[in-house]
């Protein structure tokens, strides 16, 4: 329980003011937008661009965590596709969007708070490592799948150019990108820059934070019930699982086995959507189950965080 109290609820403590705070009409509608463009666009990406930029490649990117993390998340994609497809009888690009909403956790917004709050600062190495890749592997896999299914007897040259043409337009690869390039040519960064990229990073978390409960209200659980209680099991219980099962069966050693059960059990996030809006297709259940799945790891997160006490 004092985990629970420690570590889960100040983190949902700020996701509720951000909601209460637009619910109530303390905040706009069309604030909440700009904030969460702030940081999802501006703040995250500089975050994450200093941590790349700073980090220690040679060992921070263990591969066993890495191949823990991403087998489990593309297992969890290919289940959320072929259940969506075999089970609701969805049409193939809606079970990409669907499959989408399975493979991306909330990494940055809830699992970088989280592991931080119940392991220190010194903890994140390993989430560093995954979110790293996560933009990257998450939009490649889900971009291709749908770029794959859109564009059925077009040529790969087609299909590559739509790839490539999605996936540089997100801010978070962009800065992934820029920051491994910094640190592998081993560029100087201006002190007053890096101190500039500090201050805005530092918001970065607790305005995210605000801003998805902000985010959330404009999500009802509408229908699709079945579909939705698909992807939270998915998402809040099979991932993390998988990964402590190859992580345990590679011997993980125990920070890294941490940050990738902890990280693999957070709920979908805003990107899930984001994904489905951009191609149009099962927006109500990406939104709902964006929803429905943060509300519900309150408590699966706290169940992880005690099975990983014995680690």
């Amino acid at each position: 329980m004092q985990t629970l109290l420690d570590v889960i609820i100040p983190v949902f403590v700020v996701i509720g003011f951000g909601y209460v705070a637009v619910w109530r009409g303390f905040f706009t509608t069309s604030g909440i937008d700009g904030l969460m463009k702030f940081t999802q666009s501006f703040a995250i990406p500089c975050l994450l661009f200093q941590a790349i930029a700073k980090i220690d490649l040679g060992h921070s990117f263990d591969p066993v965590l890495l191949s823990s993390f991403y087998a489990g998340a593309a297992i969890c994609f290919a289940a959320g596709l072929v259940g969506a497809r075999v089970v609701f009888k969805r049409d193939w690009e809606d079970c990409v969007a669907i499959g989408f909403c399975c493979l991306f956790s909330n990494s940055v917004l809830l699992g970088l708070p989280i592991t931080e709050r119940a392991y220190g600062p010194d903890a994140l190495t390993g989430n560093f490592a995954i979110v790293a890749m996560h933009s990257p592997f998450c939009y490649g896999l889900g971009i291709t799948a749908m770029e794959i299914v859109r564009n059925r007897g077009q040529s790969v040259l087609v299909m590559a150019r739509g790839v490539a043409r999605s996936m540089f337009r997100n801010a978070l690869v962009v800065a992934i990108a820029l920051g491994f390039f910094v640190n592998l040519t081993g560029l100087p960064m201006p002190t007053v820059i890096d101190d500039a990229l500090s201050l805005i990073a530092r918001a970065a978390l607790p305005a995210a934070l605000f801003a998805l409960g902000g985010v959330l209200v404009q999500y009802r659980p509408e229908g699709d019930g079945r579909t939705i209680a698909m992807v939270c099991v998915i998402a809040l219980v099979l991932h993390p699982a998988l990964v402590w099962l190859f992580g345990s069966a590679q011997h993980l050693p125990t920070d890294g086995f941490r940050s990738g059960v902890l990280t693999s059990a957070m709920a979908p996030g805003v990107n899930s959507y984001i994904f489905a809006n951009m191609y149009g297709r099962a927006k109500r259940v990406a939104a709902s189950s964006v929803l429905i799945a943060t509300g519900v790891s309150v408590i699966t997160v706290w169940l992880w965080l005690i099975a990983l006490g014995g680690t």
